[in-house]
């Protein structure tokens, strides 16, 4: 068992604003156990990270309540306890109304909500039961403010969902000493992204900070949240002022 104080669970580590999460805490000197859905894609992150001994994979579907309860479970094993879950894991599929299928909708309903619920239930029963803890959910700016620009019903649907519940769950948490808040990004410059110069251009239109965001500015929020212990309920936009209005 590590002496490290404090362990992480993150869901979506192995790319992206998951694993630049993984890696800030690993810098902090906490225990993470990170999932994601192969465990080809752990492994490379893991050596991406140094290897070190204190980060645990665990692969498998969030979307699947067992593969929840083995992330806890490993991560328990492990380390001793859970203090802080990110639940990272999530999609962004941008298109009309009309041009939606069933699948994209069980996907999204799958990975957004499925890869929400199932983990913050294994949090917040392992979390009350020590007193203490900090659950934060990665939403999106634009379920805030949706944007002529960018149809997103989908994920406007679930990611809007997901702020109102980080709220509910925080107000009931709020007595077992667990908090529950989510950060909720505009673009950000990850894989998630084309580079090519002309989509680039546009997704800087799309903030009035006129620039996208790095996966840096998340992780501060991310950091700050599970630091604060007078803050729960909160939903912070970290997308250079898109939510803030209509401009």
């Amino acid at each position: 068992m590590s002496t490290s104080n404090k362990t992480v669970v993150i869901t979506g580590a192995s790319s992206g604003i998951g694993f630049a999460l993984a890696e800030a805490y690993l810098k902090r000197g906490y225990n993470v156990a990170g999932n994601a859905r192969s465990a080809a894609r752990l492994q490379a992150a893991a050596e991406k990270l140094g290897n070190p001994a204190n980060f645990v994979g665990v692969e498998g579907d969030i979307a699947k309540p067992a593969t929840a309860q083995n992330l806890f479970a490993q991560a328990i094993a492990a380390f001793g306890k859970v203090d802080i879950l990110v639940n990272n894991a999530g999609i962004f599929t941008a298109k009309p109304i009309g041009d939606y299928t069933e699948d994209d909708l069980e996907t999204i309903v799958g990975t957004n909500l499925k890869g929400f619920f199932y983990p913050s239930q294994q949090a917040a029963a392992h979390m009350a039961k020590n007193r203490q803890g900090h659950i934060v959910t990665i939403t999106a700016s634009i379920a805030m403010q949706p944007n002529v620009k960018v149809p997103a019903l989908l994920p406007v649907l679930i990611k809007g969902g997901l702020n109102q519940a980080t709220r509910a769950l925080a107000i009931e948490l709020a007595s077992s000493n667990v908090k529950v808040s989510a950060v909720a990004p505009g673009i950000i410059a990850t894989p998630m992204h084309s580079p090519d110069e002309g989509t680039q251009a546009f997704l800087r239109t799309l903030s009035p900070s006129a620039r996208t965001g790095a996966t840096q500015d998340v992780v501060d929020a991310v950091l700050y949240l599970t630091d604060a212990q007078f803050t729960t309920g909160a939903v912070l936009a970290v997308d250079g002022g898109a939510s803030a209005g209509t401009w």
